[in-house]
């Protein structure tokens, strides 16, 4: 299965699959519900566990759910890691699940609670910044409509989207938080790595296996 796809994100395609199907109410169905990100509530911490933190981004609420984030893992993922590398792809992918469960935890505490939270869009939506600042010129599509754009471009339209229905609440339901702290935390981290603003580093030079890809 995927028989070209590097290793770590074939694993990661394999694994959100197979979890896909545990989660089936035929199989294991609610006994998963302790590995969703649960709000910490205004008397404690309600559900929450820390490694929720990571396990949530490998559960998913539909068949659609699953399928758009796996094809955005597929078309992304895969030319990130050729270009980092087997470690620093999957430390940079759990990085941004477990930023965007963060960031998913403190607007839902600003709100005062929420529903619990599912799925690998927070660490998608990082893979998407990455792939902006990889490979700013690339040309991707967007599926509806299908237009051409470069990936940079990609990545503001997307971070502008984001913002607007997470502020504006015209599509509940969805973390939209969650997916701008993937974005966010993936930033970072890659300004951490290059060691740029604000993770100077003496020289400002950066690592190598960083150099942009055109």
């Amino acid at each position: 299965m995927f028989p070209r796809l590097p290793t770590v994100t074939k694993t990661l395609l394999i694994a959100n699959i197979v979890l896909f199907v545990l989660q089936q109410p035929f199989l294991l169905g609610n006994t998963l519900a302790p590995f969703m990100l649960w709000p910490i509530d205004s008397y404690g911490f309600s559900q929450f566990q820390p490694w929720q933190l990571l396990t949530y981004g490998f559960l998913h609420g539909s068949f659609g759910h699953l399928f758009f984030n796996m094809l955005a893992l597929f078309m992304f993922g895969a030319a990130l890691e050729q270009t980092w590398g087997e470690k620093r792809f999957l430390t940079y992918y759990l990085v941004c699940v477990g930023g965007a469960g963060l960031c998913q935890l403190l607007v839902a505490a600003m709100m005062g609670g929420g529903a619990p939270v599912l799925g690998a869009s927070g660490g998608v939506f990082g893979l998407l910044m990455a792939y902006g600042m990889l490979f700013p010129n690339q040309r991707v599509m967007l599926m509806f409509p299908p237009i051409p754009m470069k990936a940079r471009t990609f990545v503001i339209v997307f971070g502008v989207m984001e913002l607007v229905l997470g502020m504006t609440g015209w599509q509940p339901g969805v973390a939209h938080f969650a997916h701008l702290g993937g974005m966010l935390f993936g930033w970072l981290l890659i300004r951490y790595w290059r060691g740029q603003p604000p993770f100077n580093r003496p020289g400002g030079r950066r690592p190598n296996h960083l150099r942009r890809v055109k």
